[in-house]
């Protein structure tokens, strides 16, 4: 056996020379893209493009009625600014008629030039006031010949009232509301949505519509504007006026008059409102809205004001007597009603005929609170709940502070034989509205 030290090599002898080998390295370089492949490939992206972007635009535009739905702004409730302090206004206005005296003894002369920019102005100041209304329409009817072949259907004047980041709010006459129950409120820029029936007083004759914001289209939100109500307890007799609206039987109407009188009032249940008379016509069944030259709202043109008179003269309710029904009525709430017609009892009266102070009963309705608690004709309303009445206003504004379902405590006065006593009625305050389920 051969030992194996022999197999060890030694460090003098020669080495085969190790095998190198090398491997072949290639680069393989793209095969250059036609002309045609290239222009096929953007084309292609393109089309990609165009169908992801319809695709995007599909899903947003179906999408967005649900996301506004869901992300809707918080309801704010709705406040009418109270009329200012009327001293205040007069000592201004008093200031503002000695500029325009000063002016007049200029010696200025009205000529064909300044009555077109006199004109002028008032039309801007119109077509800015005319941003605040819109026009209430019953929703078509396909058996309404008439308003298919003359395109003017049954429409009222709507106010936009308010806007509580849900909604619009429009205020109407609720004469559109007989025999419907599906409306379209038109804006100035003739774009149409349907609304909804938020609130009907059937006492006032005033109803509250609804138009969620998110049904208005962009566009349409450059064109309107929440309208301002004035003070009519400011207006005089000669007071330049614009009407805008419906008065004329058509949406869009416009004239300017003068106020002939503001010395009258109309009588509702449970309170009273002061009436605007004007010089201009209009017709019989119009709406509209009274604007003074400031923009502001001042009266609520409709054919409930002296429906009997047998005249074609705009007459309009006072805004600043309807304002807090107008609150109520936006914020969703039902109009407290207890059913009575009743005046002042005046000084002379209680002089004369030692009538106690407050509100004479002159009628009861007789499907009434009033009537069910006994209240008659001839009594005498001194207090209702914590609020002691001396008057139809005093006693219109404890009415509606109160709300519709709750029992109150009226006291009043009625004349026995031996003169006035004391006689007393628990009341459960009631409503004469149509709300929206």
């Amino acid at each position: 056996m051969p030992d194996d030290k022999d197999q060890i090599p030694k460090p003098d002898e020669e080495q085969p020379e190790e095998k190198k080998y090398s491997f072949l390295q290639e680069t393989i370089k793209p095969k250059p893209i036609s002309r045609q492949q290239l222009v096929r490939q953007l084309v292609r992206i393109a089309i990609y493009g165009v169908i992801l972007g319809a695709f995007a635009c599909l899903g947003f535009f179906a999408l967005k009625p649900w996301v506004q739905d869901i992300f809707r702004g918080n309801l704010e409730t709705v406040t009418i600014p109270e009329d200012e302090d009327p001293a205040e206004d007069d000592s201004q206005e008093t200031s503002d008629t000695d500029g325009a005296e000063e002016t007049s003894e200029s010696g200025q002369s009205v000529t064909a030039d300044s009555y077109e920019q006199m004109m002028a102005s008032m039309n801007e100041r119109a077509a800015e006031a005319e941003k605040g209304i819109v026009s209430v329409e019953a929703a078509t009817d396909q058996t309404d010949w008439d308003a298919e072949m003359t395109g003017i259907g049954r429409s009222v004047t709507g106010i936009i009232t308010a806007d509580n980041g849900q909604e619009l709010l429009i205020l109407a006459d609720s004469s559109i509301c007989e025999d419907v129950s599906e409306w379209n409120v038109v804006f100035g820029d003739g774009k149409s949505c349907s609304a909804s029936l938020k609130m009907r007083d059937l006492n006032t004759g005033l109803a509250m519509f609804s138009v969620p914001r998110g049904n208005i289209a962009d566009s349409t939100w450059d064109t309107v504007k929440v309208s301002v109500l004035g003070n009519s307890n400011l207006v005089k007799q000669g007071d330049v006026v614009m009407a805008l609206g419906n008065m004329f039987g058509y949406p869009g109407g416009m004239s300017y008059g003068i106020i002939s009188s503001t010395g009258y009032k109309t009588t509702f249940y449970d309170g009273d409102c002061d009436v605007m008379t004007t010089d201009i016509v209009s017709e019989s069944e119009g709406t509209g809205v009274l604007f003074n030259m400031d923009g502001e709202v001042i009266g609520l043109i409709s054919p409930s004001v002296w429906k009997d008179s047998g005249t074609n003269i705009v007459n309009a309710y006072a805004v600043s007597d309807l304002k807090a029904v107008i609150e109520i009525m936006a914020n969703g709430e039902s109009v407290p009603y207890i059913g009575i017609y009743g005046t002042t009892v005046t000084t002379e009266l209680q002089e004369d005929q030692g009538m106690p102070a407050g509100v004479y009963v002159v009628d009861v309705d007789p499907d009434s609170p009033a009537m069910e608690a006994g209240i008659q004709s001839g009594d005498i309303i001194c207090q209702v709940g914590d609020e002691k009445v001396s008057s139809i206003v005093t006693y219109q504004s404890a009415v509606l502070e109160t709300k519709t379902g709750r029992q109150i405590l009226i006291r009043g006065m009625r004349l026995g034989a031996d003169g006035y006593v004391e006689v007393r009625f628990t009341v459960t305050v009631g409503s004469k509205e149509t709300k929206t389920k």
